[in-house]
This record gives structure tokens, C-alpha cells and sequence, in this order.
């Protein structure tokens, strides 16, 4: 199976590049493309096994759980850096929900995880993210730190207001995921989960 199938599979070009952003007027006209052209909407994370009015912890766990299927959804030149990165700031401490690394762009990737509708305020906490992250993380070779709100789903429009002031460059996008609606409850809780079956196969 080649990688070109599986971007058809997963209908990867009618979604590149179709996150809503300010980079066109926070970046310069290359890093722009680049940027928008790493980012698509909506992600598709059906490969997740998650049930009826999940929350956001669970999503980011199974996000992490699947590692390697979720770096090929972010697509390529994403490195993971962690999860609940840590930010002090002024004595508080803050905690990015996924941090990636574009390598092809040379810079961070801060993504919140949102299981309700994008909010305003959304922006207002990335970009305080971003700048201390830029602050704290990012070095000399580094550009500056973009950051993808993911929400479970957006208005175009409130999404574009939101960002047209926004110092920082930032996307916003929504996701899909398999949700296991038809299994009793009783049922549901006697799956395994994905870590718990990896564990099983390395006994083997």
C-alpha cells in the first residue's frame, strides 16, 4: 500500500490548506504558503475509538495513544514534542494540550484540543501561548511559533473576526471523529484500549 493511497483514502487534497488563518497577514508571503499548506480542515481522526460526548482529555490521549496515525493526518514534516507542554509564566504554570515541530517551516506547532463549537476567546489564550512559548522555547534558527485551534466545529466567519487582530499567526479547524454511538454502555466498557492491547502484544 503506497503512501499516495492512503492520501486518497483519506481525501487528503480537498482538505489541504483549507484551515482558516491569519497567516497571509502575519507571515510573509512564502512562510504564509507554507504554513496554510501544512494545515488542512477538517482532520479526520476516525482512526479514534471514542464514545458519546467524549472530553477533551480523552481525545488527547487517544491522540497520543495513535501517534504515528496521527502524524500521518497532521501530515508531513510534523515531529511530535510532547503533550500538556508546560509554560511558566510570572509563577503559573501553563500547558499546551500537543506540541508539534514543523520541520519544514522550522517552527513550533501548539495545538488545543476544543470538544465544543470555536469560541472568540479561543484566539486570546493561543496567542498568549504563542508568545510565551516564542519567549521560552523558540531559538535564533527558529521562526515564529504558529498555533492550530482544533474544534469540534466552527463558523467560518466568527473564526476570521476572531483572528483579524491577532497578533500571532494562528489557524483554526475543526475534526471528525468514529464515535461508538450504537454499542451499549455496558458493552462499550468492556473494550480494551489501544494501550492496553499493545501491552498484550509485546507479552506475546
Amino acid at each position: 500500500r503506497s503512501a499516495l493511497e492512503d492520501c486518497i483514502e483519506a481525501d487528503l487534497y480537498s482538505r489541504q490548506g483549507k484551515a482558516v488563518s491569519n497567516f497571509s497577514s502575519r507571515l510573509s508571503e512564502c512562510q504564509s504558503k507554507m504554513a496554510q499548506d501544512a494545515f488542512r480542515d477538517p482532520y479526520n481522526f476516525d482512526f479514534l475509538r471514542l464514545r458519546v460526548g467524549f472530553h477533551e482529555k480523552e481525545l488527547e490521549e487517544g491522540l497520543i495513544e495513535q501517534i504515528q496515525k496521527t502524524l500521518i493526518e497532521f501530515g508531513h514534516g510534523f515531529a511530535f514534542v510532547g503533550r500538556q507542554y508546560p509554560l511558566e509564566v510570572d509563577g503559573d504554570v501553563y500547558y499546551i494540550d500537543l506540541l508539534f515541530y514543523h520541520i519544514p517551516t522550522h517552527r513550533y506547532v501548539a495545538v488545543e484540543l476544543k470538544t465544543e463549537h470555536f469560541k472568540p476567546e479561543h484566539t486570546g489564550q493561543m496567542n498568549f501561548y504563542l508568545s510565551a512559548l516564542d519567549d521560552k522555547l523558540k531559538m535564533d534558527i527558529d521562526n515564529p511559533s504558529i498555533g492550530l485551534i482544533l474544534c469540534k466545529k466552527k463558523s467560518k466567519f466568527k473564526a476570521e473576526y476572531a483572528l483579524r487582530d491577532i497578533h500571532k499567526p494562528i489557524a483554526v479547524a475543526g475534526y471528525g471523529v468514529e464515535i461508538l454511538k450504537t454499542l451499549p454502555k455496558e458493552l462499550m466498557k468492556s473494550f480494551p484500549s489501544v494501550k492496553e492491547i499493545e501491552t498484550e502484544l509485546e507479552r506475546v
